[in-house]
């Protein structure tokens, strides 16, 4: 008797939310595989929708760089965010970056260059910080990122840390930080 209210109380249940589909069908072989894609669906957009935003940096001296973003700027040193692991990188080619910001010649550091460093910028936000940019005038340690908002959050801390800086241009944003060792850092946005 309980099973068979059980059982009504399931369908009326099912039913007020799937009207046109019989418990049978949605129970059938199909109807599992579609519940179980429906779930997968929802994991995939939960797991993306909760992975921070993740700006690349790529800088001429992985050794500086490190001491001006956790030393000058305090940023926190951040975890690899999982969907890095499965090589998400490799799909952003440089073709369209100017070899003006490409370095002939990488520098060795302790640091290891395919891995980066890594340091929250924000909430949900990360800064990847990786070699290959090509020292600047005058031996600048530079700095490029094609994305104007990752330049524009860095100008913010470099601002609230109250460092001398002196923006070059506005658009293309290209500004100028000078590090603890008097070292002039060139930071530019890429424009592709």
């Amino acid at each position: 008797m309980f099973h068979n209210l059980l059982l009504i109380h399931t369908d009326s249940f099912l039913g007020a939310f799937l009207p046109s589909l019989p418990i049978d069908s949605l129970f059938s072989t199909q109807g599992i595989m579609v519940m179980l894609l429906v779930a997968y669906g929802g994991a995939m957009w939960m797991f993306l929708s909760s992975a921070p935003k993740v700006y690349t940096v790529m800088v001429s001296d992985m050794q500086i760089a490190q001491q001006f973003y956790e030393g000058m700027l305090n940023l926190p040193a951040a975890d690899v965010p999982l969907h890095y692991y499965y090589n998400y990188e490799q799909g952003m080619g440089a073709g369209g970056l100017d070899p003006m910001y490409m370095s002939v010649n990488p520098v060795s550091t302790g640091v290891n260059p395919a891995d980066g460093l890594w340091y929250q910028l924000k909430k949900n936000t990360q800064i990847h910080i990786i070699s290959g940019a090509s020292d600047g005038y005058k031996d600048r340690q530079r700095h490029v990122c094609f994305d104007r908002a990752c330049l524009e959050t860095l100008l913010l801390k470099i601002q609230s840390r109250r460092l001398k800086y002196k923006i070059r241009r506005d658009r293309p944003l290209n500004f100028l930080v000078k590090d603890f060792e008097q070292r002039t850092i060139e930071i530019a946005e890429v424009d592709g």
